[in-house]
This record gives C-alpha cells, structure tokens and sequence, in this order.
C-alpha cells in the first residue's frame, strides 16, 4: 500500500504508426510489480488525438478516469483530447492491476505521472532537434511544444521525430510543479458515466458472443458439503437445455466447489431446469454450523481470558487497580454480504488448450492462477479481458465466478460459455465480512483521563488462525498514545467462506472501538472528540506494518477539528428532544476520517437528517467530484449496514438471506438529506478514496443515537426493538 519504490531503470519505448502519430510504450518496473512492469500506454493520432490506457479495474472508484488523468497532466494535453481504452489484464506489461484496499492512487501517483511527462520530454526532444535549440529553451501546452518567435508544432507533427528519440530514465524524468496543474485537481466526470446512463453494453453481465450458452451453477447450500449423487440425466433431457455438466470440487471455496452446471442457448431455461435437479449432498458436518451455536460459542469464549494476546503494553493490570473508575461493555456486529448490484458473472471460452476469459474482476492476477490451477493449464495460455464491475466492494478481489465459468467452458470446448448468479446464488454463495464480538474495559484515572484500555475480541477462525478479514490488530487506536493497552483475541470455528469488504479489517472494528470510547469519554466528563485530541497530543508519529507509511497525529487532528468545526459540534446541546449529534474518527488505508452525524428519532427508528465528513487523504485531491461521490457513497453505504437491516444468518450450515428482501440495500428514501464532505489537505502524497470514509459513519450514527435517546447501540444492525 505504500507508494512504488523504483527497483531498476523504467523505460519508454515510442513507436510511429502507419498512415502518421505515434505510440508510446511506458514501462516502469517498481518493487510492487515483483519484476514485473507497468505499462500506461499512449497513442497520438495524427489529428492530435491521444488514447490513454486504463490499466486497473473500474469498480466505480474512478480509476479508470484517474489514471488517464494523471498521464495526460504530464503529458500536457487538454482533457478533450482524451480517448481512454481500458486495457486487458497482463501484470507481465501492465503492471499490478488489482482494485482494492484503497491501493491504486498510492501506487500509481508517481508512475503514472512519469509516464506521461517521459512521452512530453520525448516530443520536447524531437522539437529541439528539428528546431535545432536546446531543449530547456521549450515549453509545451495542449498538445503542442512552443518555440522561440511563436514556433510551434503539434505532437502529431513530431510523432515520426519523437519515436527514434532515446528514451529518458523515469526515475529522472522532470514532473511539473503542481502550481501549474490543469488536469489534477479538476472535477471530471467519469469516462463511462455517459454510456451508462444510455444504457450501453459495459458490464461483465452485458457480455455476448456468437454462438454463446448461458450457465447457471448450483451448488451445495451448506458450505463445504460435497455431491453424492444427481438425477443428471433427467435434467439433460430436458426442453432447451444443451449440457449438464457435474463439476468436482477442490476443496477451496474461492476456487471450485462440487456443484452441476446446466447450459442453455437461454439463460431463462437453464435456470428453469435447476428446478428439476435433484441432488442429493453429504454436508453433515456442514450443517452442524449456525448463527445461535456461533452466538454461543462467542459469549462463552467473552467469558474467559483471551486464547493470545495480540498487544500488550505499559502495565494495564496496574493501571485497573490503580484506577478511580471503570467501564465495561460488550459489542457485537453480524456477518456481512456484499450484496453488488451485478451479480457474480463470468464468460469463457476454451479451445485449443486455451482460455480467454472475460471478467468483472478486482484481481485478475489471482485469478489468472487460480484458472491454471484448475484447468491444468499454464498462466500464459489465459487471457483475460477486463469489464466494468457493477460494484465489488471486495467480492470480487474473489475469483470464484471466473473458475467456475472456466471450468465449465472445458467441458465444451469450443462454445463460449457465460455463467450467471441468481440474486439468491450471489447471496448464499458470498465471502461474507466476518462478524465479531469484544468485550471491553477501560480505566479512567482521577482527572477523567483514558489510562488503560482492554480488548478481548472473539472472531471466528480454527488453528490459531483467524479467518480472512477476521485478525485483530496490534496497531487499534489507541495503541501507542498513551494508555496501558492489552488486546486479547480467541476464536471460534465456522464453516462460513469469508472476504473482505469495504475498508476490510476496519468496518466492523470502527464501530466497536469508537462506540465504546464514546462510553469511555462521557464516563470521564468529556465529549468523544475531547478525549480523541488529549490521546493525539502525546506523540507525533506511530509506526505502522511494513510497507506502510506511519499514522501522524497532526493529520488525524486536523479532520477531528474540521469536522467539529464544520457540523457546529459546540451547538449539539441546543437540539430539540429525541435529536442528537454523534462524533467518530478513525484511520484507515491510509486516509484519516471524522465524521458527525444528526439523528432524529422519527415512528420508533432514528432517522439521519445531517452527516458532516472531513477528511485527509494526502497532498492532491486528484478528481474532487468523485472523491466526493466516494465518501457520499461510503456514507450511504455505511447507513445501509447498520440502519436498514443488513446481516447474515445460518441454520444448518447455509445462509438463510436470499435477496434484497431479507438483505436490503438501502434506497433513495433512506440517504440523509445532508452530507457535506470536506479535504484537510496535507504534505503527504495522495492516498486512495473507495475505504476509508465508512469506518467512523457507524460510530458516529451510534454514538448520535445515545446522544438522542440515552440508549447505547452495543449490537447491529440497528431495530425499532432496540427503542421499543
């Protein structure tokens, strides 16, 4: 997650092109790419015209806009002469391609960047040449290079010069000072906003091909139960179905699972012919597992010491005894699905002891492995062509869909083959946010001040291993600040397959650590964000992971005192009965959040009138209107876990939730009238925006209902129960 280290001299090759322009081939070898290289490839038209390839995923975070941004900066073209074509998946030319963890912006700043200004220097170069001048004596704006007495010549022009140019070492390569910049920093709509309003083919779901089948894959309900046996045969012969193929498992939820495929010239057939299979599951030790046995296990386990102590520091035993007064208590939060709008989806096409593969992945590497895994074939033999992904938010950093759709394509070699989730399929077949459970305590000294604080946090997981996305963390605030800090984890086993969602690590946690502390701030007379700046002020920097830039407390202050400023913190006192304002803040993927809500309690339920966010996510906001959609969105997307019913339940080993109407999403109606967003600029380079607003909403949202109705929220998601 830290920015690119150059491990060895990147290149630029340029190419001419038949019938005039030029293609620039930006390579740029970095530490992340593992030898690999990145390619940000340009292409200059003989009209002026210039492609930009967009390399990573587009998830809706914006990237696919923000890299072409970056390059075209540097490049010093204008906006509208920008084409973007999205790339297909090759980490050997393209780099580290993958969308998640808020990574793309840090990783690709300086690259991008250089990218561009190394094909600007090339053009500068070939104008001097020609012009017979120094280099130094020329500028370029909009495409073109200007000269001395008014010369000047457009980059079509020098394409043929600029290709037989040496090419400049990136790592040296002049960047323009960001005084001067025209593109970054502009609000720019999202390339592909026009095309899905009209409603144009983009997504993975929207993929056709001549001749193609339709696939739907059914699979065991209880996670990890295997196929004894299928009335196969039957179903084959039935109106409209083409195959029926019996799929073995590997054992790997994020790979293959037992399961049968039915393929139709007609989605609608295939999924109707599901209706006749009958299969029959050995899942007896799967359907040992459900919500009330894990809620069992868990309070038993809260009960007793931690299994291992993931932090200790200071002498928290100490600093209990010594204490004037304590506060204890226990938060729990659910299972999470991710619930994207486009259900998982996959085409593929084997043939000739190849695959071509087109995906809506977040990690088209992972999945380039898994593939050749399962098929027993070599990486190199799978293409794979990237699309818009119609929301990920983690789920799809998972390649199921691509395996499953790939190994189905082997048994008709030949046949396109586009495999397709029900909703219910999408639902029960998840890697779900793993839920969790803390019991808490915390010493407060003669002064109200935080001097320990304890955490036994109860996930799920077997061996000594949490599951994925279920660890606990040394580094939790307020480690390091200050009070004696013990954080103990134990874990307790579940058949549940899960992943990571939106701000992974962090969403669940936030709302634990800051809605207690909330508690703990009141009990030692004073307010969240009080206690919050008095923790701050006791160091300057914190070290964090490897790879990771260290967490800066001027930073975290500085969102803490704008989002006070700017929600009229002070004035909470003067709402009317049954409203309240909550605070949160939290760190997480590099950026720093606070964020107060309003709450109103309207018919039994709070209903949020007002959310202020600030945030500092480093030097440059790149493209403000979608960092500001992201934080409105992680906002929303926030509200919609805890306020609109969300969680994940089992009984006999499966999911129990099937659609939007055991998991809703939230809708128009339940975004609050009033969310402004603000940016703490810092000196730090800038980081990425899809994470780190969600963690502090559900916090604040919490802390803002006690505030209005003096009833803590220990447990998600939020019921009207909870206020009866």
């Amino acid at each position: 997650m830290s920015a690119p280290v150059l491990s060895r001299r990147g290149f630029i090759a340029a190419t001419a092109l038949a019938g005039g322009g030029l293609m620039f081939d930006l390579r740029i070898a970095s530490a992340q790419a593992a030898g690999g290289v990145l390619n940000a490839f340009v292409r200059i038209a003989p009209d002026n015209r210039v492609t930009i390839g967009a390399k990573n995923a587009e998830v809706g975070q914006g990237a696919k806009t923000m890299l072409p941004m970056l390059i075209a900066e540097e490049l010093d073209i204008d906006w509208a002469q920008v084409t973007i074509e999205q790339t297909h998946a090759d980490a050997a030319i393209f780099g580290p391609q993958s969308a998640g963890g808020s990574r793309t912006t840090p990783r690709e700043w300086l690259p991008s960047r250089r990218a561009g200004a190394a094909a600007r220097a090339m053009l500068v170069a070939a104008a001097a040449k020609r012009w017979g001048v120094e280099p130094a004596t020329l500028t370029t704006r909009s495409g073109r290079v200007l000269g001395p007495g008014g010369r000047s010549l457009t980059y079509a022009a020098l394409a043929a010069d600029a290709a037989a140019m040496p090419a400049p070492e990136l790592e040296k390569v002049a960047l323009k000072d960001s005084a001067t910049f025209r593109i970054i920093g502009q609000s720019i709509r999202g390339v592909d906003t026009p095309a899905i309003v009209a409603g144009k083919p983009l997504y993975g779901i929207d993929v056709s091909l001549p001749d193609m089948l339709h696939a739907v894959f059914v699979t065991c309900p209880a996670f990890g139960g295997t196929m004894k046996s299928a009335n196969l045969d039957a179903v084959r012969a039935l109106p409209g179905v083409a195959h029926v193929v019996p799929i073995k498992g590997d054992g790997a939820p994020e790979s293959l699972v037992d399961g049968v495929a039915i393929l139709s010239k007609s989605w609608w057939t295939a999924n109707k012919a599901r209706d006749a299979l009958e299969i029959e599951w050995d899942d007896a030790a799967a359907r040992a597992f459900s919500s009330e046995t894990l809620a069992e296990g868990a309070k038993a386990k809260l009960a007793g010491k931690g299994e291992a102590e993931v932090l200790r520091s200071g002498d928290p035993d100490a600093a209990f005894a010594a204490a004037a007064k304590t506060v204890e208590a226990q938060y729990h939060y659910p299972f999470l699905a991710h619930a994207t709008l486009e259900p998982q989806n996959c085409t593929a096409r084997f043939a000739d002891g190849k695959v071509e593969i087109w995906a809506p992945t977040q990690n088209p590497e992972a999945g380039r492995t898994a593939v050749a895994k399962a098929l027993g074939i070599e990486p190199a033999a799978i293409r794979i062509n990237l699309t818009r992904i119609g929301g990920g938010f983690g789920r799809r950093l998972m390649n199921d869909y691509m395996v499953q759709a790939a190994a189905i394509a082997k048994a008709v070699p030949g046949t396109p083959v586009k495999l397709i989730y029900t909703r219910e399929d999408d639902t029960r077949r998840d890697f779900y946010r793993p839920a969790g459970w803390h019991r808490f305590r915390a010493a407060i000294d003669g002064q109200g001040r935080l001097t320990a604080l304890h955490d036994h946090f109860v996930t799920p997981g077997t061996g000594g291993k949490a599951v994925r996305a279920g660890d606990a963390s040394a580094s939790e605030f307020p480690a390091g600040l200050g009070p004696a800090i013990l954080y103990e984890q134990s874990l307790i086993p579940t058949n549940m397959p899960t992943g990571w969602l939106r701000a992974p690590g962090s969403n669940g946690v936030a709302y634990a650590f800051q809605g207690f502390l909330d508690e703990v701030a009141l009990a030692g007379g004073r307010d969240l964000p009080t206690l919050m700046l008095e923790l701050l002020d006791g160091a300057t920097e914190l070290a964090r992971g490897p790879n990771q830039p260290p967490f800066k407390t001027a930073r975290a202050r500085g969102v803490i005192e704008k989002a006070v400023a700017m929600s009229s913190w002070a004035d909470r006192a003067r709402l009317p009965k049954g409203e309240g304002k909550g605070f949160a803040f939290y760190y997480s993927h590099m950026g720093y959040f606070a964020e107060v809500v309003h709450v109103a309690m309207a018919e039994g339920m709070p209903v949020v009138r007002a959310v202020w966010a600030a945030g500092d996510v480093g030097s440059h906001i790149i493209n403000p209107l979608n960092a500001v959609h992201q934080v409105q969105g992680s906002i929303i997307d926030g509200l919609g876990q805890a306020l609109v019913g969300q969680a994940i339940t089992q009984v006999d080993g499966a999911v129990e939730q099937a659609s939007f109407d055991t998991h809703p999403l939230p809708r128009i109606t339940d975004a609050p009238p009033r969310i402004e967003v603000a940016f703490v600029t810092s000196e730090d380079p800038p980081t990425g925006m899809g994470e780190p607003a969600l963690p502090p909403l559900i916090p604040a949202l919490a802390n803002a209902i006690f505030a209005a109705t003096g009833r803590r929220v220990r447990s998600l998601p939020i019921r009207p129960e909870m206020f009866a």
